[in-house]
């Protein structure tokens, strides 16, 4: 359960998302869906606190971690315009600063300079270079809350997982992943596939922010899954396969 962000993340969120599986007639794995549903979880992000400290522990000792105060406005008026939908790097403004890790005071990742390949199940082999893409990454905000890129790459780490499918837009953010578990110490990287995502009429992703309609109005509104499902297939390109 991805609630890393704790000033978005409400339970009424996450029993939502049982609902809304339980709709699609999918079904998560018992260990993890008993565990999530009694309590504190291993599964959950909010619960797992110390494991992400323990992960942050082993890249300072390694002398790979510094303190960072740059809020988002501030990197993005030091990297400029750039093109619309452009990932913004990060500079590494705070990286010689010697900035102590307190409140306030997010964490980063120092990114060696290297290229990392893959072969991604259905796009095939890609290369990128993540200190070029992104610079030195976020591990934790200035407001205490541990970043997505951090805390997916230790649950892949620690849960096994060796197989990662997932929407198309989050391609970039694989090769980073796989530097930061070999720096955590993970010597083989799971799998990955990038799938389709279903884009509105002028080429855009379907977001919530973006007042595109949720599950729950879709089951409101009369649609089953069957249709939903049919429905995804023929917009994003993959047919029956």
């Amino acid at each position: 359960m991805e609630d890393h962000d704790r000033g978005r993340c409400r339970p009424e969120y996450e029993r939502q998302i049982y609902e809304d599986l339980a709709w699609l007639a999918l079904t998560p794995e018992p260990e993890s869906a008993a565990s999530l549903l009694a309590g504190r979880s291993p599964w959950r992000q909010s619960d797992c606190s110390a494991v992400y400290e323990a992960a942050l522990d082993r890249l300072a000792r390694a002398g790979l971690v510094y303190g960072c105060d740059c809020s988002r406005s501030s990197i993005a008026a030091q990297a400029g315009d750039g093109a619309e939908g452009a990932e913004r790097r990060y500079p590494g403004t705070c990286r010689d600063r010697g900035l102590p890790v307190g409140p306030g005071v997010g964490v980063r990742i120092r990114l060696p300079e290297t290229e990392e390949a893959f072969d991604d199940l259905r796009l095939g082999l890609q290369r990128q270079r993540p200190h070029e893409q992104c610079g030195d990454l976020l591990a934790r905000d200035r407001h205490g809350n541990w970043t997505y890129q951090f805390t997916v790459t230790v649950d892949d780490l620690r849960h096994g997982v060796d197989l990662v499918v997932r929407g198309e837009d989050l391609l970039e953010s694989t090769g980073r992943q796989i530097l930061l578990a070999r720096l955590l110490g993970r010597e083989a990287p799971p799998r990955f596939l990038h799938h389709p995502i279903i884009r509105n009429e002028t080429g855009v992703k379907l977001s919530k922010k973006d007042r595109a309609m949720g599950l729950r109005e879709m089951r409101e509104a009369g649609l089953t899954a069957t249709q939903l499902i049919a429905e995804a297939r023929q917009r994003t390109g993959w047919g029956e396969k």
